[in-house]
């Protein structure tokens, strides 16, 4: 099976199927993209022929996450964009199939939201995973409440937030974050044979298996979301917000006041 289409690409091969994220360089994501996503993987649910999915993404970056840039999808209504995203963004919890995502270059934010999404993450020395939401000035969305804390463990987690200090591929390795750490560009490859490697065990039983383990996980996502858009609402609103997103689009540190 093979479907190409825009932003996003679609191959089953041997039992496993490939979700490409098609926006090079940077393959941020918004409504759209995440809907694809979850249309594809729900279609795949009733494919017998597929039984593990990899996410991947062409070009530098797995996921810049949000594109603030003036144009983007999240320049104009901020939080009817995101209430509409994080509706979309839940769903990819309900999905039965096991998913690995092959990390490559950063995934940042919401893209760091979206590879928690997944099952396992594989990466390599020079992956990137940053929760930068406290240097842009607002709270952590995507699920990230529940999912990040779940991974690494709540102390990493506060880290990795209350910073937003970048992790690299081999610390995220240390910390659980990345469950395979590859040689350099090899993350798709390595993502590939352990997906083969689901789809050889009992299909029926993987599922089985993999409901238990993520037990009331997409509730709980689904009850972060509510409370980190909230968050995310009166923390826009600030000038703590403007700063810090202003700043990242210069490539510049912000200067927090508190206001």
């Amino acid at each position: 099976m093979t479907a190409q289409g825009l932003d996003l690409s679609v191959v089953v091969k041997d039992g496993v199927g490939l979700l490409e994220i098609d926006r090079p360089p940077n393959n941020y994501f918004d409504e759209h993209l995440i809907g694809l996503i979850v249309d594809a993987a729900r279609e795949l649910d009733g494919d017998p022929r597929c039984r593990a999915l990899v996410l991947a993404s062409r070009g530098k970056h797995f996921c810049a996450g949000a594109n603030f840039n003036p144009g983007g999808a999240f320049a104009g209504d901020r939080v009817a964009v995101s209430s509409r995203l994080y509706r979309r963004a839940a769903q990819i919890f309900e999905v039965e199939t096991p998913i690995i995502a092959a990390v490559q270059g950063s995934a940042v934010g919401g893209g760091l939201g979206l590879a928690c999404a997944a099952d396992f993450r594989v990466a390599d020395p020079s992956t990137r995973f940053v929760a930068n939401f406290a240097r842009l000035g607002f709270h952590q969305g995507f699920g990230l409440s529940v999912t990040l804390p779940d991974i690494v463990g709540r102390q990493a987690a506060a880290d990795m937030l209350l910073t937003g200090r970048r992790v690299d591929g081999t610390e995220a390795h240390r910390l659980g974050l990345a469950d395979r750490l590859t040689e350099p560009g090899r993350q798709r490859d390595v993502a590939f044979a352990w997906a083969a490697s689901i789809a050889a065990a009992a299909p029926l039983a993987v599922r089985s298996i993999r409901a238990t383990l993520r037990s009331d996980l997409a509730g709980r996502v689904r009850e972060a979301l509510d409370h980190e858009l909230s968050e995310q609402e009166r923390l826009w609103a600030t000038a703590d917000a403007a700063e810090g997103i202003a700043a990242n689009l210069e490539r510049r540190d912000p200067v927090f006041r508190g206001e």
